[in-house]
């Protein structure tokens, strides 16, 4: 049986009518920064996530950035974040000059634990990064308590958790600032790179717009140093068309994480936690597995394709090696890394190709 890691091609062929329609009449209107199709979109999002502005910018990663700056976040000025998830978290923080501050996980959902930021707020520290991992939101209330005794800002990093809930409110809007990637594998996904910032400040939200457009306030007036993070009208115009259909996808997405745990209960792998409070959009379906290797070599018999997000810690890598962080200073995070693997997941995801996967892990 062949099975897709992330099945793209189903999709399309699902909404191709509504997507080739929209991507020509972008064409043939020649629009293709700014116009009607990102008014529209960026629209759509906010009602969707229910904050007050939905900003379209060109990648995850500059979301994060643009977020950063608008805050102010320069030199000398500390971000606490996780380290355990993707790099661009803690990279952007670093090209502003800022230093990351990382606080280790929580063993079962994977985010930061929240009982260990507060031993690592100092003097510098101007805001909490919390990374949404997997599709399923931080513990953001408690995060955002400890936030507001301090006085510091939250962006909450849902590159990956974009249409999950927590306590009944949609990721993206539980804190300051949300940011999302809309990268080509995301639940919500592009057909090349994009992002989102979403906030319910009216100052925060007019600054970022103006900074993701070389920090113009009108054309060739430019107030702040900015960026080109803008994100295309045709990007927009194919997500317009995803996100009318997203909920029946999320939906999908649960129901195939949800049989993916059950099948898996008598079985030998650790699988995913969530909240009772939460909802997760399984932006991956991640397992963990005492001898990761040989699980992967058995499925690459069965041509099951798997993949590791991520097997390093941030605080392990070369390029934060000037941090002076060392192995065992987050043991969770590490212990993770060794373990964790990701199984194919999307919405297309057919129960007799799950069962197929889950026959392989058990054999």
């Amino acid at each position: 049986m062949k099975i897709n890691f992330i099945d793209l091609q189903a999709q399309y062929k699902e909404y191709k009518k509504e997507i080739d329609s929209e991507v020509l009449e972008v064409m043939s209107l020649a629009q293709f920064i700014g116009g009607e199709k990102l008014n529209l979109f960026e629209k759509n999002l906010a009602a969707y996530t229910g904050s007050k502005h939905a900003i379209g910018c060109s990648s995850g990663t500059d979301a994060l950035l643009l977020s950063l700056m608008a805050l102010d976040i320069s030199a000398g000025d500390e971000v606490i974040t996780s380290p355990f998830t993707f790099i661009s978290t803690a990279e952007v923080i670093a090209l502003l000059g800022a230093k990351p501050v990382f606080v280790d996980i929580d063993e079962e959902s994977y985010n930061i634990d929240p009982s260990k930021i507060e031993d690592a707020i100092t003097e510098r520290t101007k805001a909490i990064m919390p990374v949404s991992l997997y599709g399923q939101c931080a513990d953001m209330e408690a995060i955002n308590d400890i936030a507001k005794k301090h006085n510091l800002s939250v962006i909450e990093d849902a590159c990956q958790s974009f249409g999950a809930t927590y306590n009944n409110k949609k990721s993206c809007n539980l804190s300051t600032i949300g940011c999302t990637s809309f990268f080509p594998s995301k639940p919500l996904g592009a057909y090349g790179d994009g992002g989102a910032i979403f906030t319910n400040d009216d100052a925060l939200a007019e600054k970022m717009r103006m900074l993701l457009n070389h920090g113009q306030n009108e054309r060739y007036k430019h107030k702040y140093i900015g960026i080109n993070g803008r994100l295309d009208a045709i990007q927009a115009a194919v997500l317009n068309v995803k996100l009318k259909h997203f909920d029946k996808e999320v939906r999908l997405r649960d129901e195939i994480g949800s049989r993916y745990s059950d099948l898996l209960e008598d079985s030998d792998v650790i699988t995913p936690k969530i909240a009772p409070n939460a909802t997760s959009v399984y932006a991956q379906y991640s397992i963990r597995v005492k001898d990761r290797e040989a699980m992967i070599e058995k499925l690459n018999k069965k041509e099951i394709p798997t993949a590791v997000h991520y097997p390093v810690p941030l605080h392990m890598q070369e390029a934060f090696k000037y941090l002076d962080y060392k192995e065992g200073d987050f043991p969770i995070s590490e212990l993770v890394s060794k373990q964790i693997m990701s199984l194919p997941m999307s919405a297309y995801l057919s129960e007799a190709e799950q069962d197929f996967v889950v026959q392989a892990i058990k054999g």
